[in-house]
């Protein structure tokens, strides 16, 4: 029963260690390899018109989050104007005011997309349905445009791109032509069939953005139209009638509104921009973590101080090292000083590097062993022997320090970053085992220490091990779940099978 409890408590531990890690990975798209980068889009709105002396007040129509974008890092660039934005209906919008202006201005809107994929909120529809007054011949065209192509349709996804296949030929027929009038647009088009589809109940609305592979200045807008189809609103290309947009279709703004509108003002005019860029993917997944799922980035290791987070970025390496000691101690049977010693050696290894960290490690112990001999003879108590000798620990790191400075080795200096109370008590402990199981003893769990110090150190240095283990701390849960089932080990250890042979033979 008790087996049985150890195993589905690891489970558990496994599977929430090993979820969490793919629902970032994902769903929140952290990335799994160190250096990673993403796709940035640097996108700019510029203003520029000629203010009539008096009053001027400019709204400017702004994109939001979509299914496929995130926008972040928005800024305004308003020169004595102020700025304010709202959100209604659907809609942001900016407004630039300002109480007396006079001349050519200048204003910028400027954002970072990311791209973001997620699944499509199920869209609420308008209250009332605006449906056209035609009147005369005009609802009589449009009532046998709309018998002719549902009578060729089954449904509503088969009669919207036949709707604008019609409108899209290059002689669309009498009643199409009578309906469009002199102006054959492709606004005028996407008014006509939005008020085609209206006259049969159906909502929709005209979409508005620019194509991020269309990079550089002056973009020209897109347009393309949405079908509310079973509470999603469906796109379709207009181009193609295809209820699939291309991927880089970057939606500005929905409506019939303008762009821009404005008062008090002469020229206006906005001139669109998109710059590409790459920067590190772990910036731009936390980045898209506020905006979709704030209370998680509010409680994640990226919501602390950035000093905080180094420290963390070290610390979370520690399980690592320890489940490398586990192995060594109990499936191997490694023998070293304490338990956890070496990982905390190993830590400082990663400052020293590891060739002027043995060297430095064996010369401190071995001037400590001597110290330690030489008061033994002086028959001290146990905590006044410590305190002495985590006093000489101290003494004997300054000298080395200032030793290596002057011959030039800036390297040694670094002897300064050991744990000197860990120096102390592993200086005690080889000591005790001197004395009580001989020197042979002593130095082969010393020679054990630098081992296991050694090889949490190659491990924990690797960059993608670090890297794993910060951005997805839930694996720890994993590394919980392996070191509790080594806890319930019982079987022979590599490095005593040798002393087992004989017996197995008999």
């Amino acid at each position: 029963m008790r087996n049985k409890h150890l195993y589905i408590l690891c489970f558990l531990l496994a599977a929430a260690g090993l979820g969490g890690f793919l629902f970032k990975a994902l769903v929140l798209y952290f990335p799994v390899w160190p250096g990673e980068k993403s796709t940035t889009w640097n996108i700019e709105a510029q203003i520029s018109f000629t203010a009539i002396e008096g009053p001027v007040k400019l709204s400017l129509h702004l994109p939001r989050n979509s299914s496929r974008f995130a926008i972040i890092n928005e800024n305004f660039i308003s020169r004595g104007y102020g700025v304010t934005t709202s959100a209604k209906e659907g809609k942001r919008i900016a407004t630039w005011s300002i109480r007396r202006s006079k001349g050519p201005q200048t204003l910028y809107y400027s954002a970072s997309v990311h791209r973001m994929e997620r699944e499509d909120i199920r869209a609420i529809p308008p209250s009332e349905l605006t449906v056209p007054d035609f009147k005369g011949v005009k609802r009589e065209a449009a009532q046998s445009l709309i018998t002719d192509i549902r009578e060729k349709s089954a449904d509503l996804q088969s009669l919207v791109p036949m709707l604008i296949g019609r409108i899209n030929r290059p002689q669309p027929g009498g009643d199409i032509e009578l309906l469009l009038g002199k102006e054959a647009s492709r606004l005028r088009k996407i008014e006509l069939a939005e008020n085609i589809l209206a006259l049969i109940g159906v909502h929709t609305r005209s979409a508005h953005g620019i194509r991020l592979t269309d990079q550089g200045k002056d973009i020209p807008l897109v347009h393309w139209l949405e079908v509310l189809d079973r509470k999603r609103w469906v796109a379709y290309n207009f181009d193609t009638g295809e209820s699939e947009l291309p991927e880089d279709y970057f939606p500005w703004w929905r409506g019939a509104d303008p762009i821009l509108q404005a008062q008090g003002v002469k020229k206006a005019r906005v001139e669109l921009s998109v710059v590409v860029s790459q920067e590190e993917a772990i910036r731009s997944a936390i980045s898209m973590e506020k905006i979709s799922r704030p209370v998680l980035n509010n409680f994640s290791i990226f919501g602390l101080p950035l000093q905080i987070q180094s420290v963390y970025r070290i610390l979370l390496l520690v399980p690592i090292g320890a489940l490398l000691l586990v192995i060594l101690r109990n499936v191997v049977g490694l023998k070293t000083f304490g338990t956890f010693m070496p990982v905390l050696i190993a830590l400082a290894f990663r400052e020293t590097q590891l060739i002027w960290g043995i060297v430095l490690f064996t010369l401190l112990v071995a001037a400590g062993m001597c110290v330690r001999l030489y008061l033994e003879h002086l028959k001290l108590l146990v905590v006044p022997r410590l305190a002495a000798i985590l006093t000489v620990v101290i003494l004997l790191m300054l000298a080395f320090s200032v030793l290596t400075h002057k011959l030039g080795l800036e390297r040694g200096m670094s002897v300064a970053l050991f744990p000197m109370v860990i120096l102390a008590m592993t200086i005690e402990r080889m000591s005790v085992i001197w004395d009580e199981t001989g020197p042979a003893d002593a130095l082969a769990q010393a020679a054990g220490t630098l081992l296991a110090a050694a090889g949490a150190y190659l491990i924990m240095s690797i960059q993608i091990v670090e890297h794993v283990v910060f951005v997805f701390p839930e694996l720890l849960l994993i590394v919980l779940a392996v070191v509790i089932l080594l806890g319930r080990y019982s079987g022979y250890r590599l490095l005593e099978l040798g002393r087992f042979k004989a017996m197995e033979e008999e």
